[in-house]
């Protein structure tokens, strides 16, 4: 694991970030970890995302999808 230092935090900073670790039931170094893990996915698109991006509407595309046969069960008759 990496280890970083924050030099020169603000007081108010520091005690905001005690004060919420506290009332999650969890250390410092662990909320930081969540915040920095949170603001990482959060910017991680979803694969639809990218799809209508390169592909939507923007793009001349229509992403229409036909009506999908929801029966399942039935026997191959070839």
């Amino acid at each position: 694991m990496s280890m970083i230092t924050v030099r020169q935090l603000d007081q108010r900073d520091k005690e905001w970030l005690r004060e919420q670790a506290s009332n999650a039931g969890i250390s410092m170094e662990e909320f930081v970890r969540r915040l920095i893990r949170e603001r990482r996915t959060q910017n991680m698109k979803k694969p639809s995302e990218i799809v209508r991006e390169c592909f939507g509407e923007a793009h001349g595309v229509e992403l229409n999808l036909e009506p999908r046969n929801t029966t399942f069960g039935q026997a191959f008759s070839g």
